[in-house]
């Protein structure tokens, strides 16, 4: 039987942006299970594409059976050990698929898989695609991101704010597909009622500042206007890149907080 986590309302969508003429992005959400995926391609031709549907077609069907068999009886360890398992063999086939078709050399996508159950939600997540959580008017980024960026930012050589004007914002260190493993980190946060979560791509990450971020999703009521509002900013913005959003809310309503105030979580 899936999870019996208290109905978690989603809403996913793509968007080409303006600049690139295909779309590399994918996402999906299996409802039953609780269970969201969104992928970031990389790679020539249509090489990026591959890698980022079989990511997200593959986790979604094989993490969403073991998840609606297992249903309640499963420890959250075992649900990420789940994950770990279901990530690896994704990385392998794309990893197998990429050396069998010349084409597709060098093929890997970066990854972010959420499973919510009941007051928790685990999140994973490989590469500079990301995680946000909205809670009383804060927004905090929950991810961080593997890139050369963020570790130039960890080692004290460059700022936040010099790192948005960087020329390396999309080196990542550490992609599915690429190698023939892939470490998956993974989290788990406590979830209270009206919790909204934002997973996206780059494509919206790199376009917008946390405090617009932060502004739309409070700015509109259902999930899909604030979705619609998000990738039209980023395409306002420049477009640079595809835009790939998911956004999941937690029942009930929020605590109301002591004051209304924007802070971003510093990486």
């Amino acid at each position: 039987m899936p999870q019996s986590t208290p109905s978690i309302e989603f809403f996913c969508a793509t968007d080409t942006g303006r600049a690139r003429s295909n779309n590399e992005d994918s996402v999906t959400v299996d409802d039953p299970n609780a269970l969201a995926v969104l992928a970031d391609g990389m790679g020539g031709y249509n090489a990026g594409e591959i890698a980022s549907g079989m990511a997200t077609t593959f986790i979604q069907r094989e993490l969403g059976r073991w998840l609606e068999e297992v249903g309640d009886s499963a420890t959250d360890p075992e649900v990420r050990r789940a994950m770990d398992i279901c990530v690896d063999n994704a990385n392998r086939a794309i990893f197998n698929a990429a050396n069998a078709n010349p084409q597709y050399a060098g093929m890997g996508t970066t990854l972010v898989v959420a499973v919510f159950r009941g007051t928790r939600v685990l999140i994973g997540h490989v590469g500079d695609s990301r995680a946000y959580r909205l809670r009383g008017g804060r927004l905090m980024q929950v991810t961080r991101d593997h890139s050369l960026l963020q570790e130039q930012i960890d080692a004290g050589l460059i700022t936040p704010e010099q790192a948005s004007f960087s020329a390396n914002k999309n080196l990542v260190t550490r992609a599915v597909g690429v190698e023939d493993t892939v470490l998956l980190e993974i989290h788990q946060h406590e979830v209270h009622p009206g919790d909204l979560y934002l997973m996206c791509s780059d494509g919206l990450s790199d376009m917008l500042d946390d405090e617009t971020l932060s502004q739309l999703l409070q700015t509109h009521e259902s999930l899909e206007e604030a979705g619609a509002a998000l990738i039209a900013a980023a395409n306002d913005a420049g477009g640079k890149d595809n835009i790939a959003i998911i956004l999941a809310r937690a029942p009930g309503s929020p605590a109301a907080s002591t004051k209304s105030w924007w802070a971003p979580f510093r990486r």
